[in-house]
């Protein structure tokens, strides 16, 4: 396969976009490691699909949001085979998996209501797989002497250390949102100071 020629993301290239939201939970909390990669990214989408029916105010009348996504949408958006999608659904629902949906089929002809359920349980801290950090010590903080092996390639004679590996993946806390201001118009500005005309 021939790669796609692509460009960069320059600035704020990435904030043009919209992005279907897949939580972070689902990845990092123990209780969801059973679930396939494809469930969840299905739940994304079944999410995503709950600003719609807040929108059209569909609501039970215990004011409960439910959606509707039928087996043949979501076929078209992930591109399963239908044996495939009804495994994933199986996997997300109470009856038969997780937990994360309830569907109630409605019957003649209509498609089911699926409540898309929280996932987040009250009360509860997830429960994830990182093991708790704790504080180096002093020595190793300050420390520009080599206390254990060289690495290879480096001689005892190098001077300052090569920098530290960070733990620049946790983005639990990270803030989502643009830290970019809105892009400014391109393009001629009108009213801004007198216009003039020469004539040649």
């Amino acid at each position: 396969m021939k790669p796609l020629e692509l460009d960069y993301f320059y600035g704020n290239d990435a904030e043009q976009f919209t992005f279907y939201r897949i939580p972070k939970v689902l990845f990092t909390d123990q209780r969801y490691k059973s679930v396939s990669v494809e469930a969840k990214v299905l739940y994304g989408l079944l999410l995503d699909r709950m600003s719609l029916s807040i929108r059209n105010d569909w609501l039970d009348a215990d004011g409960r949001v439910y959606i509707y996504f039928t087996l043949e949408e979501a076929i078209e958006f992930l591109g399963f085979g239908k044996d495939k999608l009804v495994k994933l659904y199986q996997e997300l629902d109470r009856d038969r998996g997780i937990g994360l949906i309830e569907r109630k089929k409605q019957g003649q002809g209509k498609p089911t209501k699926i409540y898309v359920k929280n996932f987040t349980i009250p009360g509860d801290a997830p429960l994830t797989s990182e093991k708790p950090k704790s504080e180096p010590s002093a020595a190793l903080q300050t420390s520009e002497m080599a206390k254990s092996r060289l690495r290879s390639g480096r001689s005892a004679d190098c001077g300052i250390s090569a920098s530290n590996y960070t733990d620049k993946k946790d983005t639990e806390w990270s803030d989502t949102e643009s830290i970019y201001p809105p892009s400014a118009p391109t393009g001629p500005t009108y009213g801004q100071g007198p216009a003039t005309i020469e004539d040649g």
